[in-house]
């Protein structure tokens, strides 16, 4: 086990430096890649995700995604718990919440069957790695034992990793969507 977590700590480490280094790059084109791929999916509820530190910004194809159904952003209640998600609107009232992460000022919570999730690295086999805390792994494996509920990992395409240090507990990606392309997992 201690092997295990020494290697995840290192292919974070990694992860983060290819992320910087993308973000330092960004053209922000990637935001209309995603819309492009959540245009098959109006009306679906989802949730997005308020960028912290150099993570990819999905914001614009949230916000056109609103216009069409339910968007919603991640807020943390506490450590070893699953996420709850609270609806999200362009230019509504936010405050900072655990992490840093932006959250509504008066959550109206509901729960979504799209997930885009944020990441430090990802595998071409739908691996993926965030920062530790196991909250998108325990809120996908609640989601998805009541419904079909799609997981899709927006990063950088510099993100990707060879292959990732994984264990059982660790929820794979059904989608990856980057700048350039976006990756059927399934």
């Amino acid at each position: 086990m201690i092997d295990l977590v020494a290697a995840k700590a290192q292919a974070r480490r990694e992860g983060f430096a290819r992320r910087k280094a993308a973000h330092a790059d960004d053209p922000g084109t990637a935001a209309g890649v995603l819309s492009g791929f959540l245009a098959g999916y109006r009306g679906v509820p989802l949730s997005g995700y308020m960028p912290i530190r150099t993570e990819i910004d999905p914001r614009p194809a949230m916000s056109e995604a609103a216009a069409h159904g339910p968007v919603g952003i991640p807020v943390i209640l506490g450590a070893g718990q699953p996420l709850k998600f609270a609806r999200w609107e362009p230019d509504m009232p936010l405050v900072e919440g655990a992490f840093g992460a932006l959250i509504p000022e008066d959550p109206d919570y509901f729960e979504p069957e799209i997930l885009i999730v944020p990441l430090v690295a990802f595998d071409g086999q739908g691996g993926r790695l965030g920062y530790g805390g196991g909250f998108y792994d325990r809120t996908l494996e609640q989601l998805r034992a009541r419904r079909g509920t799609l997981a899709i990992g927006f990063a950088y395409a510099a993100q990707e990793a060879a292959q990732l240090p994984l264990e059982p507990t660790d929820q794979t990606l059904d989608f990856i969507v980057t700048e350039t392309e976006m990756i059927d997992l399934r």
